[in-house]
């Protein structure tokens, strides 16, 4: 990992649109050409300088892409602040638009996409992975059609597919994550109805 001088980092601020932030600074910013940098900043320094998170972030990004789930592409970890534990990722965004988007402004494609959005769910589940932030705000729909994953720090792969207890685990996040952003009127029942329909054998 290449380590980015003051000055680039600087400029890279001064010249890009700062799209997340948070009371440690920037967390996400859009750059010039067309790139986002998003900054990791590690609560635990120590081992982040062992185990950065933005190499972390490549990985799972790599691995997904191995099994056909679409990604943000051309990722670059590099260090911001080595001795801090402060990586980064400097990579293109993946182009769609966040379901939660369109639950909060077009309802009714967002319920027609519901039985696809359960089958996505499945298809991750079935290929052992564990998104712990799956939420409405990191599964994008693509502009041809299908989904696509953002924001997989912590995600992990498993060699099987998901045990029931961590698909139990895996919704009650979701759940969570719906009743923290006060998301009302989702279709639970319908979400997990479906989901469990494709889990149906076929006769």
């Amino acid at each position: 990992m290449r380590i980015v001088t003051a000055n680039e980092l600087q400029h890279w601020l001064n010249t890009g649109q700062i799209v997340e932030k948070d009371s440690r600074g920037p967390k996400v910013v859009c750059l010039q050409d067309g790139r986002f940098l998003k900054i990791f900043r590690s609560k635990r320094p120590w081992l982040a300088r062992w185990r950065p998170e933005a190499k972390r972030f490549a990985h799972n990004a790599q691995a997904l892409g191995s099994l056909g789930i679409a990604t943000p592409e051309k990722i670059e970890s590099v260090w911001l602040e080595p001795d801090k534990g402060v990586s980064a990722c400097l990579y293109y965004p993946l182009n769609g638009t966040p379901l939660e988007s369109l639950f909060k402004q077009q309802r009714p494609l967002f319920d027609a996409l519901l039985a696809d959005f359960s089958a996505y769910i499945y298809h991750l589940h079935q290929n052992g992975i564990y998104f712990r932030s799956l939420h409405l705000g990191n599964v994008l729909l693509l502009p041809a059609g299908g989904f696509g994953l953002i924001d997989f720090l912590d995600l992990r792969i498993k060699r099987s597919p998901l045990s029931q207890s961590l698909v139990r685990r895996n919704f009650a996040h979701l759940q969570g994550y719906l009743k923290r952003r006060n998301v009302e009127g989702f279709p639970w029942e319908e979400l997990i109805r479906d989901y469990e329909l494709t889990n149906k054998p076929s006769n």
